[in-house]
């Protein structure tokens, strides 16, 4: 019978059900369990199964330039924030707000660690999330202009609920790049969230642009809603991890 339970949940794509029948029949023997207990734990193992299938396929599709853990973040020194705050970005509350998150600091210091470890957190519960450099946001950008495929590529980036913009500011950017990032962060907003990393201060954003109506209405849209992290520390963060790994 238990071949029969597991060659059908196969065939039906009930994975998790495959995987745990074997081991929850013989709980359901041990322990007595009601037919209906039985039922509730082999559903909530496919749903958990599935979840996991899906934030797997969702952390692939990010492109995240490696992958963090916001359990490794490490507080040996003053970074700029407590665990309290680490708890309530592992929360995602600015996603539930609505409000981009700015991660502001100098090189070296865990931006992009945080952010990439954040955005894997997305995924796990199920948020659809795309890391992008943006330097190479601006280089796809014109490869999809080239292909004919701009509309389309601009349509996926709008689709996606968290967009992870790395290294912002580190060069001034032509008024094609400005008009392109404002085209994108009008069709986001309301519909989805940013997370920036950045060295250099909002305040400092609208030097970045050649005409400055065009910069100041890209910085309105990072920045209104936004949450600010001004990370610190001194000693480079990457360097530590280099250290902690070898």
């Amino acid at each position: 019978m238990l071949d029969q339970v597991r060659i059908i949940s196969h065939k039906l794509g009930l994975f998790g059900i495959h995987e745990a029948s074997s081991r929850r029949a013989e709980q359901a023997v041990a322990q007595q369990l009601h037919p209906l207990e039985f039922l509730r734990l082999l559903l909530e193992d496919e749903a958990l199964a599935r979840r996991d299938r899906a934030a797997k396929t969702l952390t692939t599709r990010a492109r995240f330039r490696f992958l963090a853990e916001l359990e490794d973040w490490d507080f040996s020194c003053d970074r700029g924030f407590t665990q309290q705050k680490l708890r309530e970005l592992a929360a995602l509350e600015f996603l539930s707000h609505r409000e981009n998150l700015l991660i502001l600091g100098r090189t070296g210091e865990g931006k992009t660690h945080l952010a990439i470890a954040l955005g894997k957190r997305l995924c796990q519960e199920g948020h659809k999330t795309l890391f992008l450099p943006v330097n190479f946001l601006f280089e796809e950008v014109m490869a999809a202009r080239s292909s004919g495929k701009y509309l389309d590529y601009i349509k996926t980036l709008v689709k996606t609920t968290v967009l992870v913009l790395d290294d912002f500011g580190l060069r001034s950017y032509s008024h094609e790049e400005a008009m392109t990032l404002l085209d994108i962060l009008e069709e986001r907003y309301q519909k989805g969230i940013v997370i920036l990393t950045s060295q250099v201060n909002p305040e400092g954003w609208t030097k970045l642009f050649e005409d400055p109506a065009t910069g100041e209405a890209i910085v309105d849209r990072l920045v209104h809603p936004s949450q600010q992290l001004i990370l610190k520390g001194g000693a480079s963060y990457r360097e530590k991890l280099k250290r902690k790994t070898t």
